[in-house]
């Protein structure tokens, strides 16, 4: 295994509520993989089987809603909290773990949320074995249903870019039907590479409009894929490791949450395993 492979320091982001949890007002990364009486009690939070999945090495969670309650769940372990005072988008929260990124020697760093609890160690050491010849890459999978998802420009087996739903759905049908590949959300980077663009990251905000209560109203967010975007004006190649669908579903809805706990079941063999 290379030395890279060998310390890999990873950013989790954990400072979400989950507006779409009906019912649930917990930090969502604290839901159950193991219910208990109902849907949001239970056993094991998601946020503990990400970070026990995730490399060896030094490990910084990025925290804003509830962020006691995250400490507590995580107290047992050798973690690094690192406060999004804003909850500004997934670059927001790359920036806000800009100091822990400084303070580590680690060269390689993995870029994960703490809502997508399937990801499987292996999976996670193909991602930083990338990292040997190319300074980046993403997880991808193929959808059964492409809906509105990010699809990933590929040319053989690298990202040229990542494009939203709103330009690809013009593209003409060829074009769309070469688009296969949907960005995952999952990075893992050289620290060498990453941290100079975080300074040209936090001079790319993008205005969104946001609906708060029966308003909507504008804020400014930073988006995690500007990074692949930056470093393709860099002339910089970024690569891709492509996983089943199933197993980076992210927990936004309560029927995915339903989802994840029956998969993470059916991975122990039904039955609950310490």
């Amino acid at each position: 295994m290379s030395a890279q492979a060998q310390s890999t320091a990873s950013v989790v982001f954990a400072a979400g509520k989950g507006s779409r949890m009906t019912g649930y007002e917990g930090n969502k990364t604290l839901l159950p993989l193991v219910p208990g009486e109902s849907l949001y009690t239970g056993r094991h939070p998601l946020l503990l089987e990400v970070l026990q999945n995730l490399p060896p090495g030094p490990a910084g969670i990025v925290v804003n809603h509830r962020a006691d309650e995250v400490r507590l769940a995580t107290r047992h372990l050798p973690v690094t909290y690192c406060h999004q005072p804003v909850t500004n988008g997934t670059g927001g929260a790359l920036l806000a773990a800009r100091d822990f990124l400084e303070s580590i020697d680690s060269e390689a760093v993995v870029i994960t949320m703490g809502d997508v609890p399937l990801i499987r160690t292996e999976t996670y050491r193909r991602l930083v074995e990338q990292l040997s010849s190319r300074p980046m890459a993403l997880l991808a999978f193929a959808p059964r249903d492409r809906a509105q998802y990010g699809m990933l420009e590929v040319d053989e087996d690298r990202v040229l870019r990542i494009v939203e739903w709103k330009y690809w759905k013009d593209f003409p049908e060829e074009k769309q039907n070469r688009l296969r590949f949907c960005n995952a959300g999952v990075y893992s980077v050289q620290r060498r590479l990453l941290l100079p663009c975080l300074d040209r990251l936090e001079a790319m905000p993008h205005q969104v409009l946001k609906q708060r209560g029966d308003q909507w109203v504008e804020i400014e967010e930073y988006f995690l894929t500007d990074l692949v975007e930056l470093l393709g004006r860099d002339g910089i190649s970024v690569g891709l490791v492509v996983v089943d669908e199933d197993e980076v579903i992210g927990v936004d809805t309560p029927e995915s949450l339903r989802r994840v706990q029956a998969a993470f079941a059916q991975r122990r063999g039904g039955f609950w395993l310490p």
